[in-house]
């Protein structure tokens, strides 16, 4: 049964008049309530209003539009970035787009539906590089992948790009939902990190609701492809990103890096005092403990914790997700950490 609540979960929810510790969700920086933020939202609302319900190719445009993807292009390192109003809605305008070429979709084990094409095919077969991969029939092929993959805690290897045949033309598309704002040196996520010079393009899609807490989605590659999906029916029909969320991103910039500066230091203080055990995963360079053990659950719901679990599309069983934020405290990771360590579990 799903637990209803009345306000925006933080590090405090409060069920049937009772609090417990809440240890879900995907505010990782803790910017849906932080208060200093959300004063510049009331202000930047104020300036754009509360939505901008028009499309992005009219003749009258929203300067911060531009001002925040060229700021976000290169925060990400690509060439240049567009904005949408959500992170599915990103995945699917590029997976659609690319879909109307004659090309072959492969993907990363257990990728987010948001980028998975209908046709597309598993990139491994029994730990193995599909054969199809590696054949010398000249062909162009679409891998779409996660930076972070659900249950797992560290970014994905693109060792694999190296195996496939030079005869293969290979666009990259990465989702970055759970990656940007945590993982990197300013929270920039992993694309620019990628190297090889197998790809013929990179593209990169990612959620803004998670980490940055921002109502929006955004897709980033090079020049030429950007402008060919601002030219897509979909986006040219379609309302924007909220502008006063991109604003308050660009007024609040000081406010991202002293939260992902209290993240980093809530995880490497949780790396100390957390006695590492097979039932569950975490790396203390990522804000999520995944573990497939229901007794963890129960026996942190026991102790008024509360996590995220749930079933999600590309596993079988429950998914138990422990989810630490730069909101949380000293005394609340030393409660998790406590009942983490018992014996058992």
């Amino acid at each position: 049964m799903g637990m209803i609540v009345d306000e925006f979960p933080d590090r405090e929810i409060t069920l049937n008049g009772e609090k417990y510790l809440y240890f879900g969700g995907t505010s990782y920086l803790g910017m849906a309530t932080n208060k200093e933020f959300q004063e510049i939202i009331y202000e930047s609302l104020k300036k754009w209003g509360t939505f901008y319900g028009s499309s992005r190719n009219a003749n009258v445009k929203l300067a911060i539009y531009e001002k925040f993807e060229n700021y976000f292009s290169d925060y990400l390192g690509a060439e240049t970035a567009l904005t949408v109003s959500s992170g599915t809605l990103a995945g699917k305008m590029v997976v659609d787009y690319l879909s109307k070429s004659e090309v072959a979709f492969f993907h990363y084990p257990k990728t987010h539906p948001a980028v998975l094409s209908q046709n597309s095919l598993p990139l491994f077969i029994e730990d193995k590089l599909h054969p199809q991969l590696q054949n010398e029939i000249k062909e162009e092929i679409v891998i779409t992948v996660d930076a972070i993959l659900p249950l797992e805690t560290t970014p994905v290897s693109f060792d694999f790009l190296n195996e496939i045949s030079s005869q293969k033309k290979i666009t990259l598309v990465l989702d970055e939902s759970h990656s940007l704002g945590v993982i990197g040196k300013f929270g920039e996520g992993i694309f620019s990190t990628i190297t090889s010079e197998k790809p013929h393009r990179k593209i990169v899609i990612s959620s803004l609701g998670k980490a940055l807490g921002l109502s929006g989605g955004i897709i980033a590659s090079d020049k030429e492809f950007i402008d060919q999906i601002r030219a897509e029916p979909v986006f040219v029909s379609s309302s924007g990103a909220n502008p006063a969320y991109l604003e308050a991103y660009m007024k609040g910039l000081h406010l991202y890096e002293k939260q992902r500066q209290l993240l980093t230091k809530n995880l490497n203080y949780l790396d100390k005092i957390l006695a590492p055990k097979r039932d569950f995963q975490f790396n203390k360079a990522y804000s999520v403990i995944y573990s497939n053990s229901d007794e963890i659950y129960k026996a942190l719901l026991k102790e008024k914790m509360v996590i995220a679990r749930f079933k999600y599309p590309t596993y079988e069983n429950y998914m138990n997700r422990i989810v630490i934020t730069a909101n949380h405290t000293k005394v609340d990771l030393e409660k998790l950490a406590g009942i983490l360590n018992l014996a058992g579990i």
